[in-house]
């Protein structure tokens, strides 16, 4: 049996290993609309987080993280009056209703979103943001497991777009097909 080799050192800003840094090229978009990022505990120290990288990028944001033993979450800072959920599933938002003022980013894999929204009663009453399917030729490191899936960062990407314009979501889309390509062009994430 052949000895593992040492993990590559990581950036402690931006969580991908140090010949990957994307820490230069993050941008800092401005937005009307609040992004409060609800990131499941299991996802802290993943290489493969986006929701971490659209924290650092989002200047109107705050990354809050659910479960994590011993720490129980502020809700309240998920139910202020004009508070969405970006959801895959559900009703699209009517023409006539008022855009949110703040929307609440699940940040997991599709089955920790999906239990973070059935197990916290404040997400399950929030207005929900569906986005329409990602587009065709979106770069992404796997195929999703939900067929509306796509990385935290591409999902917000896509939110800014919709309800502030591309203008403003293109340094978001910009900066997620960067990643994606730079860990492709090495071949992994280690």
């Amino acid at each position: 049996m052949s000895p593992r080799a040492a993990p590559r050192p990581r950036c402690d800003r931006c969580n991908l290993p140090s010949h990957l840094c994307l820490c230069a090229e993050i941008p800092q978009v401005r937005t009307r609309t609040r992004f409060v990022l609800l990131q499941h505990a299991l996802e802290i120290r993943k290489k493969s987080n986006t929701g971490r990288v659209a924290a650092l990028a989002l200047e109107n944001s705050a990354l809050l993280t659910h479960g994590l033993p011993g720490d129980a979450l502020d809700s309240s800072l998920l139910s202020a009056p004009g508070t969405w959920l970006l959801y895959p599933d559900g009703p699209p938002m009517p023409a006539e209703v008022p855009p949110p003022k703040q929307l609440v980013v699940l940040d997991g894999s599709w089955s920790q979103a999906r239990r973070m929204s059935q197990r916290l009663p404040v997400l399950r009453a929030l207005p929900r943001l569906v986005l329409p399917p990602p587009p065709p030729g979106m770069l992404k490191l796997r195929e999703p497991t939900h067929p509306s899936g796509m990385s935290t960062l591409d999902a917000i990407a896509q939110a800014v777009a919709l309800l502030e314009g591309e203008d403003v979501a293109a340094p978001l889309a910009r900066l997620a097909a960067l990643r994606v390509q730079r860990i492709a062009d090495c071949g992994s994430l280690n």
